[in-house]
């Protein structure tokens, strides 16, 4: 994921400290029912596409530019999946986040499927019964967004 600009102002004076952010994950399904994966340029290993959202950016605004800034694809956000806090990552060059991630089930529109920025190595459709290796947090918000259960909230107090 590319650093967007403001991350750096305030990277310049909070240093390397623990930052709380907002970010969206788009589980995109086609009128087939295949879901939209990207295979990531810093982890090589496939994944749901995911972002920041921008000051001020509404999450399905987010959720809507992320997805045709990474891969072409043009969509509409249907509903809201799951609202979660994440764990705090530490990224290789030492910075600490920690997101709060809102995931949108999202439908295709138009557009056609490629590499669209950096940001990804190769972009996808997939068989729900044939997705390649995921890690767990993409494996459970596909699930999720393909339910008819209503949005999840994490009950941990």
């Amino acid at each position: 994921m590319a650093t967007p600009d403001f991350i750096r102002t305030i990277r310049a004076s909070a240093g390397q400290q623990l930052l709380w952010l907002p970010g969206v994950t788009a589980v995109v399904l086609d009128d087939e029912g295949r879901v939209l994966l990207g295979r990531r340029a810093d982890t090589g290993r496939w994944a749901v596409i995911a972002g920041m959202s921008e000051p001020g950016e509404q999450p399905a605004a987010c959720a809507v530019r992320e997805v045709h800034e990474e891969t072409g694809v043009r969509c509409v956000v249907e509903r809201v999946v799951l609202v979660q806090a994440l764990k705090p990552i530490t990224y290789p060059n030492g910075d600490v986040c920690q997101f709060m991630d809102i995931t949108l089930r999202c439908r295709a529109v138009g557009g056609e499927a490629r590499v669209n920025d950096d940001e990804s190595l190769e972009v996808g459709w997939f068989d729900v019964d044939a997705l390649p290796e995921l890690n767990e947090h993409a494996l459970s918000r596909i699930k999720q967004a393909l339910s008819d259960e209503p949005t999840w909230f994490d009950p941990a107090v």
